[in-house]
């Protein structure tokens, strides 16, 4: 990912290169929407409010923890909110798959784990979210959908579109895939509802995500561990996300000493590669965490992540929740 990364963040030779392609992958994304939203293609109308969170380029922008922090706020407003996810990493044999605390992230994917570790929220994951909001509606209680993910899967049809993006990488060199990190082209983001900056200022319809304290792995340390304490300290750091870097950056506001140790988006672990020759603490991201809990590990920390929205970002946040029919 990191090689896609540095082709997708200028215009060389190889995203030059790719453009015949990129055209093509532009044209058929654009196709594909029209003949939805034309009724060429056949859609499913959900009998809830559905509210896609996604984004139009590759890549982790903050959507996971964005989700975690609406269902939250929907919950406080006495919502009964429910999510679907895809479940990229999940291994199941049969779809879809209601999440529980017995779940497994092998089986159901890290991000829907960790959504409803979170929230306590009813999570179905699955490829197909027709059916997935089908189980929803059969056997849980709810009144809004957050789909994770999604805003391209113009075969459901949404109410609320809100996409996430990265205020540091934005649009990289503002080609389609494969050639740059769009999934769609950057006009796209004028058709809908919101459009979130992760990392933008507090007068940008924005948010910031904020580490709490650290907590053990495996719960084998009862006490929690603030970053503040490991100033100019060293640690390994773990980060199995879409933009690693991010984390390891969050790290080093601390001035801690920062080893760092990425893996692809999903990585499954396995114990090995969390033991280190020395005894410097090791942190890593909750959705790494998530799949690390039955090792035997010591002095292993996951950094849970808090979402603070701008007031400019709450109060259109808002005034989208008030939008949403009972």
């Amino acid at each position: 990912m990191k090689r896609l990364d540095y082709y997708w963040s200028s215009i060389n030779f190889v995203s030059m290169m790719l453009l015949p392609l990129a055209g093509f992958y532009c044209f058929v994304s654009t196709l594909r929407k029209k003949l939805y939203k034309s009724g060429v293609l056949k859609s499913y109308k959900a009998p809830l409010p559905v509210i896609i969170v996604g984004n139009i380029t590759v890549g982790g922008t903050g959507k996971t923890p964005l989700i975690i922090e609406l269902v939250k706020q929907l919950q406080s407003r006495g919502r009964k909110p429910c999510v679907i996810s895809r479940g990229y990493g999940g291994n199941a044999s049969i779809w879809p798959q209601i999440v529980n605390d017995k779940s497994f992230a092998e089986t159901v994917g890290d991000e829907p784990q960790l959504i409803f570790q979170n929230t306590g929220c009813p999570v179905v994951v699955g490829p197909n979210r027709k059916e997935d909001i089908e189980l929803l509606i059969k056997q849980f209680d709810c009144d809004v959908v957050l789909s994770d993910d999604g805003l391209q899967h113009y075969a459901l049809q949404r109410d609320i579109e809100i996409s996430v993006v990265d205020a540091q990488r934005q649009f990289g060199n503002g080609f389609c895939l494969p050639s740059g990190p769009l999934r769609e082209n950057v006009s796209r983001l004028k058709q809908l509802d919101m459009v979130l900056l992760n990392g933008g200022s507090d007068k940008e319809v924005s948010f910031v995500m904020l580490p709490n304290e650290c907590v053990s792995v495996g719960k084998r340390e009862a006490d929690q561990l603030s970053l503040s304490n490991l100033s100019d300290k060293t640690v390994h750091a773990i980060a199995g996300i879409g933009n690693p870097d991010r984390f390891f950056q969050m790290l080093k506001a601390y001035n801690i000493n920062v080893i760092p140790h990425s893996f692809e988006d999903h990585y499954m672990y396995k114990q090995t590669d969390l033991n280190f020759n020395d005894d410097c603490p090791v942190l890593m991201t909750e959705k790494d965490a998530i799949k690390c809990i039955n090792f035997e590990l010591s002095n292993h920390w996951s950094v849970p992540i808090e979402i603070k929205l701008s007031e400019t970002a709450q109060l259109q946040m808002n005034q989208i929740f008030d939008s949403l029919a009972k």
